[in-house]
């Protein structure tokens, strides 16, 4: 399984902040919950990364 394979599963993700100065990814699929928290700095590196991602598809 790699970033290419592609799967028939749903997922649902909410991301926010947390009370303890966190931001949350929360992904949910068929039953599993999956929290992932991450410092302020490692979110931002995080979204950098998407952008860099979704800007090297050239759409």
């Amino acid at each position: 399984m790699g970033l290419n394979t592609e799967r028939d599963i749903e997922a649902n993700m909410q991301i926010g902040p947390t009370d303890q100065g966190m931001v949350r990814i929360f992904v949910e699929s068929q039953g599993i919950e999956i929290p992932m928290d991450f410092s302020p700095e490692e979110a931002e590196e995080i979204a950098a990364e998407i952008i860099a991602a979704a800007k090297s598809l050239g759409r």
